[in-house]
């Protein structure tokens, strides 16, 4: 099998993007990706760039690192030019390790125009080529997005050569539909004129085949028009550190944040708790609380949204 491509006398990687509103299952669709490209012999780069100071993500990557993945990471907030510096930086950082294929994981509030404008610039624009971009949609979650989440939206699904549906177990075809119209509503709110009905690909994960992993491998990605906009941003987020919360406070919690609009609009809440010995995976949405066992945690919650209220979080977890 021929893993590199020749350009000029160097190896080219092939560089991918998985993109994805904030919750909606970016990093468990990374790791069914990249262990599926790690089934087929391919060596794999990753970048993770999580939103928030502390990169809680990089710990459900450990078990891509001890499969032999290069994992290099991207944490905290900040503005554009620094962003797309460290962005850089770490392509760069991977672009000299020969590897058959570099996946990207950036936040859920990533603009994708960073993706194309970083890859033209050299020596980025000698050593990848950008195979596929991949968006990743939440079906179970379909609500009224405020103008700037919308154009986030749409941003990831201009560009998309497949957008794929999470949760789908949890949806109908009624919901499914009612999140292919959101995006296509989001699309032509930015004058795109894309119709994203025949890149979806709505189907439990877990009864994708050889030919499903084949087409998502193969998808590419678009370049359409559509109205730029930049945003000042209202994105945050609001930690709890050596919190030791418990299981059952932690579910009561989460419901009444995501309920209380004077907390701001609150899109996820995860992290990591500990049950006697054991560390638990904390995944929330508004529709759907997850706890499930993980070999390895650190004791913090972190609330993430638009607009947040800290002192009303702070008030509403400490009551």
């Amino acid at each position: 099998m021929v893993k590199y491509i020749k350009k000029g006398g160097e190896f080219v990687a092939q560089i991918d993007l998985i993109t994805g509103f904030l919750g909606s299952g970016k990093t468990t669709f990374l790791k069914l990706y990249v262990k599926h490209l790690l089934s087929r012999g391919l060596k794999i780069g990753i970048i993770e760039n999580d939103y928030g100071a502390v990169n809680v993500d990089m710990m459900l990557l450990s078990e891509l690192m001890e499969l032999g993945c290069e994992v290099e990471t991207i944490a905290g907030a900040c503005d554009y030019d620094c962003h797309k510096r460290r962005f850089k930086t770490k392509l760069i950082a991977m672009g000299m390790q020969n590897f058959d294929r570099v996946i990207i994981e950036p936040s859920g509030i990533f603009d994708v125009d960073e993706f194309f404008d970083t890859l033209r610039e050299e020596p980025l624009d000698r050593w990848f080529k950008i195979g596929n971009v991949i968006a990743i949609a939440d079906a179970a979650a379909v609500s009224n997005l405020s103008e700037e989440s919308s154009y986030i939206l749409a941003n990831q699904a201009a560009n998309a050569g497949a957008i794929i549906l999470s949760k789908t177990q949890l949806s109908d075809e009624t919901k499914i539909n009612a999140k292919i119209d959101e995006i296509n509503s989001a699309l032509n709110s930015v004058n795109c004129r894309r119709k994203i009905n025949d890149i979806v690909i709505a189907k439990n994960w877990d009864d994708f085949t050889e030919d499903d992993f084949n087409k998502i491998l193969n998808c590419g990605y678009e370049l359409n028009d559509f109205k730029k906009s930049h945003f000042k941003g209202g994105y945050s987020s609001v930690y709890f550190m050596n919190s030791k919360i418990t299981r059952n406070k932690i579910k009561s919690v989460s419901k009444k944040l995501f309920k209380n609009k004077d907390c701001g609009n609150i899109y996820r809440i995860k992290g990591f708790l500990k049950e006697n010995a054991n560390w638990l995976e904390l995944n929330a949405t508004e529709k759907q609380f997850e706890l499930k066992p993980i070999k390895n945690g650190q004791d913090i919650i972190i609330v993430i949204g638009e607009n947040l209220n800290e002192k009303e979080i702070k008030k509403l977890w400490n009551s």
